[in-house]
C-alpha cells in the first residue's frame, strides 16, 4: 500500500482503489461537510416553501444548491482540511462524472415540477439518493448505500402519499443531516484513531 503525499503533484503509479478512497476520505472529511451543506439548504428550500411559495422554494434549492460545493470547501479548510485530493486520482472523475448525471437531471426534476409542484421534492431526493449511492465507492464507505436508499425510499413515500412540499423539502433536510451528523463524527473519530 502506498503512502499518499498530501501535496502531490501526482498520484503514486502503484495506487489502489483504497489508497484512492483513502485520500479521498482525508481530502473531504468523509464527505460530511457536503452533506451537511446541502441539508441546510434543502431546510432553506423548506424555509421557502412555507413562508413564500412551493416555486421558490423549488428556487431556493436550485440557487443553495449551486452554494453547496463552494460553501463546503470553506468549512473543509476550517477543519484543516485540504479540499481537494491528490492530482491523477482516478475516483476525482468519478465524483465529477456523478455531479454532471446530477445537474442533468435537474430538468427532469423540475419537470416533474410543472405537472406537480408537491412532486418536485421527492424527484429530487431520487436524484440525490442516486448520487449518493456512488459515494459508496468514491469513498470507500457502505453507509452511503443506506444513505442514498433511505432518500430514494423517503422520495417515494412522500410522492406516493401526495405529501406537501415543504414535508418533502423538510425531510431531505433532516435525512442529510442525520446522516451529515453520522458522517461527521465517524470522520472526525477516524481522524484521532
Amino acid at each position: 500500500m502506498s503512502a499518499l503525499p498530501r501535496t502531490a503533484t501526482a498520484i503514486p503509479a502503484d495506487l489502489t482503489i483504497a489508497d484512492a478512497q483513502r485520500d479521498m476520505r482525508h481530502a473531504y472529511m468523509d464527505g460530511a461537510p457536503g452533506i451537511l451543506t446541502s441539508g441546510t439548504v434543502w431546510c432553506i428550500a423548506g424555509l421557502a416553501c412555507i413562508l413564500r411559495s412551493p416555486a421558490q422554494a423549488v428556487w431556493a434549492l436550485f440557487i443553495g444548491g449551486m452554494l453547496i460545493h463552494p460553501a463546503a470547501l470553506v468549512l473543509l479548510k476550517l477543519f484543516g482540511r485540504p479540499a481537494a485530493h491528490a492530482r491523477g486520482n482516478p475516483l476525482g472523475m468519478l465524483a465529477f462524472m456523478t455531479t454532471i448525471w446530477m445537474i442533468l437531471s435537474l430538468p427532469l426534476a423540475y419537470g416533474v415540477s410543472m405537472l406537480r409542484i408537491d412532486w418536485f421534492f421527492p424527484a429530487m431526493l431520487f436524484v440525490i439518493g442516486g448520487r449518493y449511492l456512488t459515494f459508496a465507492t468514491l469513498y470507500g464507505m457502505r453507509i452511503y448505500l443506506l444513505f442514498g436508499a433511505v432518500l430514494a425510499l423517503a422520495g417515494y413515500a412522500l410522492g406516493s402519499q401526495g405529501a406537501s412540499a415543504a414535508a418533502g423539502a423538510f425531510a431531505g433536510a433532516a435525512i442529510e443531516v442525520g446522516f451529515g451528523a453520522f458522517v461527521l463524527i465517524t470522520a472526525r473519530r477516524s481522524s484521532v484513531g
